[in-house]
């Protein structure tokens, strides 16, 4: 390392160092205890692989809707989206209110009878049972190395934290958080994370609530922070949803709009959310079809209102911390590595007294422990279910594949460990992470979606059409301009998160034409081995709860689903 560099990196961390005192040491003291403690309850109750898996499907819908959002409420949530923030303004609401709820809400309403009836462990076995081994090697294989990358983006910001705080190595840093998480995981298994989850989303709006108000009250209000916003030279933009050119980088506004809603709001979104095991392992560790149909309906509600604590911080430090203004106009000294990512941190060194800084780094570190978790815990149990007591060692008894989830537990660890130095890499996180999940998700959710609907669907196009569209967006990934952070040359004059939604789209739409044309060139699998895996062939009775008529009207999935889309209709035209 020359000196250059060396200063620069001392630099780096002279302006993120966090000034903690003991008071704010002793509430994240106090924070760890409680992770671990919930780490050894959850121990004494995993007496079964299914218990460490899936939580013995056991739990009400509250605790796995509100795990389920905090799942997802992890560096993506709180680095990133502040990051867009910072650069983007309002448009970023729309990874929230196009690109987030309505998928939830389909989630709950026609996916869950699905999954939850079926009784699979996972998304992967789902996707062996309707369309053989061969999708589901492809979707078992690249779930698991998703995982893998996108623990590393929350580790790589935990990291971030801790070196913040006590100016550790990246490295140490690096290894300390790892351990943390590994001990409470490895533990108590999923049940270990979801209560750990729970706890984390309500530590995490203690901390961010109280920095959006202590920052608005700084900036001038709403009113101070619109004026302020309006005197930059994209002002308007920052303060107008739509047509959100500056966020796709498409500059004509009707293509910058059909790339939010298609590739966004539709493939990208729809994907995550419906078949991204992560999330979906939260809702089947419910106790009941009903339970399970609420877990992800509950989670919209606070989902919608997660960006007036995410992204507006974000928005204010674009107009109030130093740094983050000599970024956006282009006048950082040389020697400096501050990115829109730090642009949260940075908003809560300036502003935060002692104590109060103490709860936000807790929620900062709790946010990236929920995301790392839950990358962690959705690993361990594909690796353990479809990979090796499918393809490696078959019919053991029930506790090697609890001791094998252990163990993928620990080497899941510490692969996050490296691939959190590639996240280190991107000066903006969610260009990394639309790029991954239009290569990962996009795909999946046609081959998905298509098998649901189309009983026709043979298992080859399941496979091939998996294949074709990670390749698709993999092949405009590389023409993109950035799209995989610097390494390609740009041909198609797309870059950051518009090249991930035209990637995604492609994938999509690629997965979809494949799979058409390779079903009538195959033979379909016989309608009997489809019961429950298609729409059209599964009995009506088996997709509902019968004790659904029952429950009061806050406990109905379609009544709750509804309230919700309104309300978030709502949001969408308030803020446009």
């Amino acid at each position: 390392m020359n000196a250059m560099h060396l200063d620069s990196v001392l630099l780096a961390q002279e302006e993120l160092r966090l000034d903690a005192d003991f008071s704010d040491y002793l509430i994240i003291a106090i924070y760890f205890g409680f992770v671990l403690g919930i780490g050894w309850f959850a121990k004494r109750q995993v007496s079964s692989s299914i218990d460490f898996f899936l939580s013995g499907r056991s739990l009400p819908a509250w605790v796995t809707g509100l795990a389920f959002i905090s799942a997802n409420l992890g560096a993506v949530e709180i680095m990133g989206m502040s990051a867009n923030g910072a650069q983007y303004g309002l448009p970023t609401m729309h990874y929230f209110w196009i690109g987030a709820v309505p998928a939830m809400l389909f989630l709950g309403v026609v996916m869950m009878p699905f999954y939850y009836g079926s009784k699979v462990r996972s998304v992967p076995e789902f996707m062996r049972m309707r369309f053989g081994t061969g999708a589901h090697l492809v979707n078992a294989l690249s779930f698991a190395i998703a995982q893998l990358l996108i623990a590393g983006v929350n580790l790589f910001l935990l990291a971030s934290i801790v070196e913040a705080i006590l100016g550790w190595p990246l490295w140490v840093s690096l290894i300390a958080a790892a351990a943390v998480v590994l001990t409470y995981t490895t533990l108590g298994g999923l049940s270990a994370a979801i209560y750990n989850e729970v706890l984390q989303f309500f530590v995490i709006v203690a901390a961010l609530l109280p920095l959006t108000l202590v920052a608005l009250h700084k900036v001038g209000g709403i009113d101070g922070l619109v004026d302020k916003l309006q005197a930059e030279p994209d002002g308007d933009a920052m303060l107008s949803s739509w047509p959100g050119t500056n966020l796709t980088g498409i500059e004509d506004p009707f293509w910058s709009v059909v790339g939010i809603v298609f590739g966004l709001g539709f493939v990208l979104s729809f994907g995550y959310w419906t078949t991204n095991f992560v999330e979906v392992q939260r809702a089947m560790a419910s106790k009941s079809m009903s339970a399970a149909r609420n877990a992800p309906i509950i989670g919209s509600f606070p989902k919608m209102f997660v960006p007036f604590i995410v992204v507006v911080p974000g928005m204010i430090a674009a107009v109030l911390v130093t740094e983050i203004i000599q970024l956006r106009n282009g006048e950082l000294p040389p020697d400096s590595d501050v990115t829109y990512n730090d642009a949260i941190l940075l908003l809560m060194r300036d502003l935060l007294p002692n104590g109060m800084l103490g709860v936000a780094i807790a929620g900062l570190l709790a946010s990236f422990m929920a995301g790392m978790a839950a990358n962690i815990s959705a690993f361990n149990t594909v690796f353990s279910v479809d990979l090796w007591e499918q393809y490696a060692v078959k019919d053991k008894p029930d506790d090697y594949y609890t001791r094998v989830g252990r163990w993928a537990t620990v080497a899941a660890t510490l692969v996050a460990i490296f691939t959190a130095l590639i996240a280190s890499g991107y000066g903006n996180l969610m260009d990394y992470l639309q790029t991954l999940f239009g290569f990962f998700n996009a795909p999946l959710f046609a081959t998905f979606i298509l098998g649901m609907f189309w009983k026709r669907m043979s298992a080859t196009a399941g496979w091939v059409g998996l294949v074709s569209g990670t390749g698709a967006a993999i092949f405009v990934a590389i023409l993109s301009e950035d799209a995989l952070g610097g390494l390609s040359q740009g041909v198609i004059g797309l870059s950051g998160q518009g090249a991930s939604f035209v990637a995604a789209s492609a994938a999509f739409v690629v997965d979809i034409v494949v799979s058409v044309v390779v079903t009538y060139m195959s033979k379909p699998k016989p309608e009997e081995s489809l019961v429950g895996f298609v729409y059209s062939l599964t009995p009506k009775e088996n997709l509902r709860d019968p004790l659904a008529p029952t429950l009061p009207w806050y406990q109905q999935p379609l009544k709750l689903a509804t309230i919700s889309l309104i309300m978030v209709i709502a949001l969408n035209i308030i803020f446009r």
